[in-house]
């Protein structure tokens, strides 16, 4: 790799995060090499990423790599990195839901999949979890439509509704729903009796009880930083993070996890629907929304929103009883045996997530397909230039 070698790339967001897009075929098949030029264009390790096309947040350091398929009833595989601004990791493990929603307009926009109106469907297959997702995008004179009135929070604006369904998501990583066996699981730290739940579905993540941290689940990022205990809560929250990293085969002890597990599993601080003020001042009332969620990134940074594909793990855990979050809802009373959508609030407002469900051997239900409207937008394409070695 010589100095200041040009790649061919494109810059997109897809829903609230942001990411660099490659075709396969420009970067090499080396994949030490692969992380590397990774690496550079986005500037990492550097907490601001200031020589890098990264943001300085995990929201806006992402890469997907992008070819045709050659698998049947599939038009595009789709590669998926997290990579953290203040070290030199880049996950593999996992798929992001947001930066998914921009896979079908890239794949149309390049050529590699034939524009139909008024809505192309694109069969999107993620070679990270191995799992099928089906985007509907809308499309105009041939290309992917990017205006509409379609709204999410965390994005100023509207923008074309894409909606993305995530077939059969559950047991992405593990091969199951329940990695541990069971709903809800407690773990003891210092002396004190913690409970979680750890669901497999689109990505791991692992439900916990703002309360038993002392928070009111509110609190919004830079809120939580200001905290005098945040690092200690942080400390529990990554033991409990890393323990169910061990039950996913992923790490093999609390060490290991911390330090090449990072991506995985997720973790969601859960309180019950409550008023509150969103991150852009808007009054956030608890009839909008049935629990509140505060999720934490790579280095347990909280975010500004909500993921995409975790909030699709947090409806399987609305229909499964004794979960956090099936507890949580019947405390909000929005009680039911059977849960086809959720609205989760989160610190810049509300995100939506719904479901086809089918009834399972316990009398509860399964989430055979995760479905979520977002919006993406093409920003730039051209080179990414990438330093050497």
């Amino acid at each position: 790799m010589k100095p200041n070698t040009k790649i061919p790339c494109v810059f997109m967001r897809g829903g609230t995060s942001k990411a660099l897009f490659f075709h396969e075929k420009d970067l090499p098949e080396d994949e030490s090499l692969r992380d590397k030029i990774i690496l550079s264009a986005l500037g990492s390790p550097d907490v601001r990423q200031i020589d890098g096309m990264g943001g300085g947040t995990t929201t806006t350091s992402k890469v997907a790599i992008i070819k045709k398929s050659s698998r049947e009833g599939v038009d595009i595989d789709y590669t998926f990195r997290q990579v953290s601004p203040e070290s030199s990791i880049v996950g593999k493990t996992m798929n992001c839901g947001n930066i998914s929603s921009a896979v079908g307009p890239f794949a149309i926009d390049e050529g590699l999949v034939e524009a139909v109106e008024p809505v192309t469907s694109v069969r999107v297959f993620n070679t990270n979890t191995s799992k099928l997702m089906v985007l509907h995008v809308p499309v105009g004179n041939g290309r992917a439509l990017t205006e509409g009135n379609f709204e999410i929070d965390g994005v100023p604006g509207t923008g074309a509704k894409i909606q993305i369904e995530f077939s059969n998501p559950q047991g992405a990583v593990s091969g199951r729903l329940l990695p541990t066996g069971s709903p809800l699981d407690t773990i003891v730290i210092d002396g004190k009796t913690y409970e979680y739940s750890l669901l497999d579905v689109g990505n791991p993540t692992v439900f916990v009880r703002a309360e038993q941290f002392g928070l009111s689940g509110l609190e919004l990022p830079a809120e939580f930083e200001a905290l005098p205990n945040s690092g200690e809560i942080c400390r529990l929250l990554e033991i409990i993070r890393g323990t169910c990293a061990i039950s996913l085969g992923l790490a093999s002890d609390l060490e290991d996890a911390a330090v090449n597990s990072q991506t995985l599993p997720k973790i969601s601080l859960c309180t019950t629907s409550k008023d509150y003020t969103a991150g852009d001042g808007r009054l956030i009332k608890k009839e909008s929304v049935d629990y509140v969620g505060r999720m934490f990134s790579l280095g347990m940074k909280m975010i500004q929103a909500h993921m995409a594909l975790p909030g699709i793990c947090a409806l399987a855990a609305a229909n499964l009883p004794g979960s956090v979050i099936n507890r949580l809802l019947h405390e909000s009373s929005c009680g039911g045996a059977k849960f086809e959508s959720l609205r989760i609030g989160h610190p810049f407002g509300i995100m939506e997530v719904d479901g086809r469900l089918a009834e399972n051997a316990e009398g509860g239900y399964d989430v055979t397909c995760g479905m979520i409207g977002r919006t993406a937008r093409r920003l730039m394409e051209g080179f990414v230039y990438v330093r050497e070695g």
